[in-house]
């Protein structure tokens, strides 16, 4: 589909826009896994209205972006265990690199920092390896 790139640029936009208006708003760094681990160990519990409202957006305006759209195509794998252990090692990952690539990625990479610039080539490096391992080297996926 010929539109699929300026929709990608059209999201990189909000993306970094709602970084930068998070941190000139709050002064702290949009990353998403802190902010969901605030919730989850209880150390974000005095401003637990705002991250759960960020968490809802997450998942409500890609849905109504969606729904506006027609509908969505992913390729995500029918394969639930593949899913769960996805998703589980991207937690542990991001508990262990301190943060998500929104935090180092997006807000990182744009202050110039060392360590956003160094998570995220891990990053980027770690997801290339993987599919590389899943999809061509054991043909899982």
């Amino acid at each position: 589909m010929p539109i699929d790139w300026i929709m990608g640029l059209v999201g990189g936009v909000l993306i970094g826009t709602a970084a930068a208006i998070f941190l000139l708003v709050n002064g702290r760094i949009m990353g998403a896994s802190g902010i969901i681990g605030g919730l989850v160990d209880g150390s974000g519990r005095s401003d637990w209205q705002e991250r759960a409202a960020m968490i809802a957006g997450l998942f409500i305006v890609p849905g109504i972006a969606a729904l506006a759209m027609g509908g969505s195509e992913t390729n995500l794998t029918s394969n639930w265990a593949i899913i769960i252990a996805a998703g589980l090692l991207v937690g542990i990952g991001t508990r262990i690199a301190n943060g998500c690539t929104s935090g180092h990625g997006v807000c990182g990479i744009s202050r110039l920092s060392l360590r956003g610039i160094v998570a995220t080539a891990f990053y980027i490096g770690a997801g290339g390896l993987t599919v590389v391992l899943f999809k061509h080297v054991l043909g899982v996926i």
